[in-house]
């Protein structure tokens, strides 16, 4: 045998990791996918494991063993979760799965049998102690540090603040309800203790984020803490009102359009949170918002809307839809698209339905063809974009306050209130190279796209 063959694995051979040295640093690699939900858990996840000696490891060569944090909503993330935990065994060999696919252990053993262990979303101790199990740590904890806002997975200057896990609703294309359970809301000391760790850290932007924001506090029935030597109440209205006096960009993601959702408007026109919301509508049609057993279907959102805007001119409102939901007949579309017309809203999305396995929409009579969907989304999404083109048309000549997410070349590519990290618009500026990544910047508004702008610094 020639020197050095012996250390050679045979042709075809695939090499599972064995545990590391008990003097060397365990450690972790990580891959999160899905909603921003589950970027605060895999963050949550990854501080815990840092707090306990674990070291982070950037690639699949440096894991001793790799956490997969899944997403379960439709049949592509479902896909997309499956193949990612290949991929990583593929390419490491020891791997550990949770999230919302972890709901549902079959579907993960059925095509990899050979992941370490499943556990389910939000499962924090259940992810710690597998990774205990496959990975021991080494470290004293009390010699370890980590920084004071966590381990984050967004840029330094903004971060996702989760108030509540589950949801409440029973939308009968949704299954999150049986993936992460019923509501279950922080206590509102605990979330304005985290955003002030956050900011005194350096982020400028919190991003609140869940299934039902609006909902906020009601499983506790709202109770009282002490915050800052004053009372807030567990509620929505007090949460967005602690948060507006850390002096960062507050953003509200997930709000239903609940009447009580009127009294933080004008919070939004005082300067003390963006004026953003981010409204799941899902659809125009009363007919199939009650088929989709949405909450507050039967509420005029239309007049809620003019409301909100008389009361807040500046706010921005992002939603998304649903195209092709069971039974949705062209005259509901046509629906939709008068709808879309009236409430004239600057950030949209549409999906085309997909039937996810455990819905009850899956029974619904009518399943509307697969062609059907995908001309109506085109539809729908042509009138969204012109709607939005418009609309950035008239802050041509404004001022703008934005803050730069990174430098490209001579341009700064930045966003203003109205634009939500990955998922909205940016503004492009000019003279890039005197501005600085997470650092505000006054702009003026030279031009407008379908859903961006341009931009030069302010004199």
């Amino acid at each position: 045998m020639a020197p050095g063959q012996a250390d050679k694995p045979p042709a075809g051979t695939r090499i599972i990791r064995t545990m590391p040295p008990a003097t060397r640093t365990p450690r972790v690699g990580f891959v999160s996918l899905g909603c921003p939900k589950a970027l605060v858990d895999s963050e949550r996840i990854l501080t815990h494991l840092r707090a306990e000696g674990y070291a982070v490891a950037p690639s699949y060569d440096d894991a001793d063993v790799v956490v997969v944090n899944t997403c379960g909503f439709i049949d592509a993330a479902i896909d997309e979760s499956l193949d990612a935990i290949g991929e990583a065994i593929e390419h490491n060999g020891r791997v550990i799965v949770t999230g919302c696919l972890g709901a549902r252990p079959e579907r993960i053993l059925e095509r990899h049998p050979r992941v370490l262990a499943v556990t389910g979303a939000h499962a924090y101790e259940d992810v710690i102690g597998a990774v205990h199990a496959h990975l021991p740590p080494q470290h004293d904890p009390f010699l370890d540090l980590v920084p004071p806002q966590g381990i984050k997975l967004t840029p330094r200057h903004y971060a996702y603040v989760k108030i509540s896990e589950g949801c409440n609703h029973k939308c009968s294309f949704c299954i999150i309800p049986s993936m992460r359970g019923r509501l279950a809301s922080r206590p509102i000391d605990e979330v304005l203790r985290e955003g002030e760790k956050l900011v005194r850290a350096g982020v400028k932007e919190l991003l609140v984020i869940s299934q039902d924001t609006s909902a906020y506090g009601a499983d506790l029935k709202y109770s009282p803490r002490e915050w800052r030597g004053s009372k807030y109440e567990t509620r929505f209205l007090d949460l967005a009102r602690g948060l507006g006096e850390l002096g960062a960009w507050v953003r509200l993601h997930y709000v239903y359009p609940y009447p009580h959702v009127d009294a933080v408007i004008p919070l939004m026109a005082q300067g003390k949170v963006l004026p953003y919301l981010d409204v799941p509508f899902q659809h125009g049609s009363p007919s199939v918002l009650k088929r989709m057993k949405r909450p507050a279907h039967a509420e005029d959102t239309l007049a809620r809307i003019r409301a909100w805007r008389e009361a807040c001119p500046e706010l921005v409102i992002r939603s998304t839809f649903i195209a092709g939901f069971p039974g949705e007949t062209e005259a509901e579309f046509e629906e939709l698209l008068a709808w879309l017309d009236e409430a004239q809203l600057d950030r949209v999305g549409c999906f085309t339905y997909s039937p996810v396995e455990g819905a009850t929409a899956n029974a619904l009579p009518g399943q509307v063809p697969e062609e059907v969907k995908n001309e109506r989304q085109g539809r729908f999404m042509e009138r969204a974009q012109a709607i939005s083109a418009a609309r950035l048309a008239r802050r041509i000549g404004t001022r703008m306050r934005v803050l730069v997410d990174r430098i490209d070349g001579a341009i700064a590519v930045a966003r203003g209130p109205g634009d939500a990290p990955e998922i909205d618009g940016v503004v492009r500026i000019r003279q890039g190279g005197k501005l600085e990544v997470g650092e505000f910047a006054d702009v003026e508004i030279t031009g407008a796209g379908a859903y961006d702008l341009e931009a030069r610094a302010a004199p």
